[in-house]
């Protein structure tokens, strides 16, 4: 791995802000090669006045002109478009990439700093859903080091033996256990859940998040995300992987180990605490997050996850059992289905409707493996279009695979 510097993929949202906040909080941070954002030049404008990359990235190459605008007279080169992302991704003066754009759009970019070898901290759960055997076969081979960011898979990483490389099987670990806050719905009948509006869905009790994650937690298709996100990072069997409820939101995961030990990381629910850990591994940085006090933590609870009232789990776990493009498909009909009911065209009920019935419609084809990147990238525009055809009532003049 060449190079020192750093690069923030989705430095805009509430991940890459988080991430910010604890190069802040050290007194040598590393230098920064590019930040980058989707589109709000605004925001992206101002994290580069401040913190000072070689270069801005957006990845809607129309807003390239009004980002040089903000931007002119700092020095900052400033570029766009997908192909950017990548470039900037796989730099050889750079040595980190976070990986924290949200949904599908992280993919290409976070698997070209995957295939030039780079420390490939990875926040977003959609590379490795997408493709997670690609993925790691594409890390093994360019020695690329994966460390997870999202807390849960964070925590389960910090409670692996010394040592550990993402996609191999732990030594003597029995299983894997992911918390789940259960999200603002946690006591909600499903038919009182089913009527929910966006601004219910994206109240998290515990964690701020953006829109889109917020309601994958509401509907617990997140913890679904991970248990596939883990399946890959960890290379254990989705069946040794479990989900628990833990309200509190302190445990952030567990591992068992085969003689009856188990591991827990705890901290307050801020995602600086995973992102330290993150940047600094293997030494220890400052997060600039406050140190959970046990004493008044209060009771910490643990309650099974219900598939009944929240099955965008149960169709997670359905999708890695029958493999090959079928967690693809999964990530792009949940997407296009959140994005629908944050946009007031679907009942919050009917997110794992459409899923279902794509995945239904999927299934009644073969799919291609998740082993070659054309095929992957097929079936997410294939699973869009059935998913958008659902949401708008269509009938399916697409349902094959």
């Amino acid at each position: 791995m060449s190079g020192t510097d750093l690069v923030i993929l989705g430095a805009t949202g509430s991940v890459g802000r988080s991430a910010l906040e604890v190069l802040d909080a050290q007194s040598a941070p590393q230098p920064l090669h590019a930040l980058t954002a989707h589109r709000d030049v605004d925001a992206l404008a101002a994290l580069c006045r401040r913190y000072r990359p070689r270069v801005a990235v957006v990845a809607d190459a129309t807003a390239v002109e009004a980002l040089r605008d903000a931007l002119s007279g700092t020095g900052i080169a400033v570029t766009g478009g997908a192909e950017a992302l990548a470039e900037v991704a796989a730099d050889a003066r750079v040595a980190s990439v976070l990986s924290a754009i949200v949904g599908a759009a992280g993919l290409l970019p976070t698997l070209s700093a995957v295939r030039a070898g780079k420390r490939v901290l990875v926040a977003n759960k959609e590379p490795l859903v997408m493709a997670g055997e690609l993925f790691l076969a594409e890390a093994l081979a360019s020695g690329a080091e994966i460390v997870p960011v999202d807390s849960e898979h964070n925590a389960i990483y910090q409670c692996l033996p010394a040592g550990y490389v993402c996609g191999r099987t732990p030594e003597g670990v029995e299983k894997l256990v992911l918390t789940a806050s259960g999200g603002p719905f946690r006591t909600w009948s499903a038919e009182a859940m089913r009527v929910a509006t966006p601004e219910q869905a994206v109240a998290h009790p515990n964690w701020q998040m953006g829109a889109k994650i917020s309601v994958d937690s509401a509907s617990m298709m997140n913890k679904g995300l991970e248990v596939i996100e883990a399946h890959w990072l960890f290379a254990m069997p989705h069946e040794a992987i479990e989900v628990v409820v833990h309200p509190q939101s302190v445990v952030h995961s567990l591992v068992a180990y085969r003689d009856g030990s188990l591991l827990a990381q705890l901290g307050a629910p801020d995602m600086k605490i995973p992102l330290a850990h993150a940047l600094g591994h293997p030494e220890r940085m400052p997060s600039g997050a406050r140190m959970l006090d046990l004493v008044t933590a209060g009771d910490l609870t643990f309650e099974p996850a219900d598939e009944t009232r929240f099955p965008c789990l149960r169709l997670a776990r359905a999708a890695i059992a029958q493999g090959a493009t079928a967690p693809t498909v999964l990530n792009a009909a949940n997407e296009v289905a959140v994005e629908a009911f944050l946009g007031g065209r679907l009942a919050f009920g009917q997110i794992s409707e459409v899923i279902a019935s794509v995945l239904d419609c999927a299934a009644g084809g073969i799919l291609p493996a998740a082993t070659e990147l054309d095929a992957v990238l097929r079936m997410d525009d294939w699973a869009r279009d059935n998913a958008r055809a659902a949401v708008s009532g269509s009938k399916g003049t697409t349902c094959q695979a």
